[in-house]
């Protein structure tokens, strides 16, 4: 090694609330030629396969065998960017019990490893758990007393290859978290000007060799839709018609070729009584659906994967069930959950929430790692399905979606929910007096984008 980096940062102390100076160090970046020196190439696919086993022993099944190592990982980057617009990396951070191991793959470019020495798993787990309870803290919707953090995990996890990042003008990231971080809102960590959701493209994946990498953007796409507003046990969810309505154009169903940009997408739509398990299978037997959109409660919780379950009318589709539904062959493109809840701060929970794409045998899922209010969920759904119609890929439909959040271009105004491009009006059961804005982390960090960003 050539030298070290020692950098100051503040821990937060859960116990007493007070302010910790902490000294970190940083090992400068190890690096290789993929032509000539497959070592670090090889750890990357080692490393890979580690976090295959975890996700394999989890769900209780075989995956498919991890086979890239970082030099196949890096061709095929550069062979993505070649054929899209977007410019991808993938970003690896795995806390070990007295570092943060940190690495690194741009298109065609060598891995880069870099170890955040004295970084201690136990010191950042505690970090993420602090800065998941400072945003989605109902007291603190007015603040920004989450930035602190924000910040601080940012230095940490980011900081190191920032300036790799900016140099190969990286616009997405596929982020693999290791044990402990599978929960963080990635997309609030901020650096002082802004989150990094308004730099780059997010998604978070269980391994790069566990998704399916090939760039098959979403264009014309029928969705099939379905919901539940009324519950026995549990709060209702009374925007969740009007969602629906949002995001599905049923007249259009049989015309996906004159889709129209702004309204709805092609498809059906399946509300309360017909939101059953049985009308689910049946109509994806009966037609090609692109995106399944579920708009219910849906809980990850700790334990095996049948603790965690998907709200249907009259039943329970557990997590270890998924796997069981023929969610179209071939697979769906995107599964989307809009109103659900994760225990933050279990190991197990966090499988099942990164895993869910892959349980599933979708290409993505996006879900949300905290429920947000009915008004919240329905703007951004709302917002992401008119930016999913242009964006190049998922990822960027979402960025888009949380930027407008941020921006104040999504809020709510006299009874109307103001979107970059359109508006609707609230029926008389879902009015709320005064002007709300969601530009605060807690409305738009916590959906997350699983697995393929594209």
């Amino acid at each position: 090694m050539i030298g070290f980096i020692l950098s100051l940062v503040v821990v937060i102390n859960l116990n007493t609330g007070k302010t910790l100076s902490q000294n970190i160090t940083l090992s400068p970046p190890e690096q290789s030629e993929i032509a000539s020196d497959s070592t670090l190439s090889e750890k990357v696919m080692k490393m890979e396969q580690r976090l295959e086993k975890e996700f394999e022993v989890y769900f209780d099944r075989n995956l498919a065998e991890v086979a890239q190592a970082g030099d196949g990982i890096a061709q095929k980057l550069l062979e993505i960017s070649q054929e899209s617009n977007i410019k991808p990396a993938v970003f690896w951070a795995i806390p070990e019990s007295e570092y943060l191991h940190l690495v690194l793959i741009s298109p065609g470019q060598k891995p880069l490893v870099q170890n955040v020495e004295s970084l201690k798993r136990e010191t950042l787990v505690n970090a993420v758990t602090a800065f998941n309870f400072e945003i989605t803290n109902p007291r603190n919707l007015y603040t920004d007393s989450y930035l602190n953090q924000a910040q601080q995990l940012y230095n940490w996890i980011i900081k190191p290859f920032e300036a790799n990042l900016k140099k190969e003008g990286i616009d997405t990231v596929l982020f693999c978290l290791g044990k402990g971080l599978r929960t963080l809102p990635i997309a609030a960590l901020h650096d002082g000007q802004q989150f990094l959701v308004e730099k780059y493209s997010l998604s978070i994946i269980p391994a790069f060799n566990l998704i399916d990498s090939n760039y098959t953007p979403i264009k014309k796409a029928r969705i099939l839709a379905m919901g539940e507003s009324e519950f026995q046990n549990k709060s209702p969810l009374p925007a969740v018609p009007l969602e629906l309505s949002a995001i599905v154009d049923t007249n259009a169903m049989e015309n996906i070729s004159t889709q129209n940009l702004s309204g709805g997408w092609p498809g059906k739509s399946f509300l309360n009584q017909d939101f059953t398990l049985e009308n689910l299978k049946a109509q994806l037997a009966s037609k090609s659906f692109s995106i399944i959109h579920l708009a219910t409660h849906a809980e990850f919780r700790p334990g095996k994967p049948e603790n965690s379950y998907i709200q249907f009318w009259n039943t329970k589709l557990n997590l270890d069930e998924m796997k069981e539904i023929s969610w179209n062959n071939p697979s769906a493109e995107l599964l989307v959950l809009s109103a659900c809840k994760t225990a933050v701060g279990d190991e197990d929970v966090e499988l099942g929430f990164a895993g869910l794409a892959l349980q599933a045998g979708v290409q993505s899922a996006l879900a949300s790692l905290w429920y947000v209010s009915d008004i919240g969920t329905l703007a951004l759904m709302s917002e992401f399905y008119q930016q999913l119609k242009t964006a190049p890929s998922k990822a960027e439909a979402i960025q888009k979606t949380q930027i407008e959040m941020i921006q104040g271009n999504v809020r709510l105004v006299n009874n109307k929910l103001k979107f970059s491009e359109r508006e609707i009006s609230l029926p008389k059961n879902l009015s709320v007096l005064g002007e709300t804005d969601f530009y605060h982390p807690f409305y738009w960090s916590g959906f997350t984008l699983i697995s393929s960003p594209w």
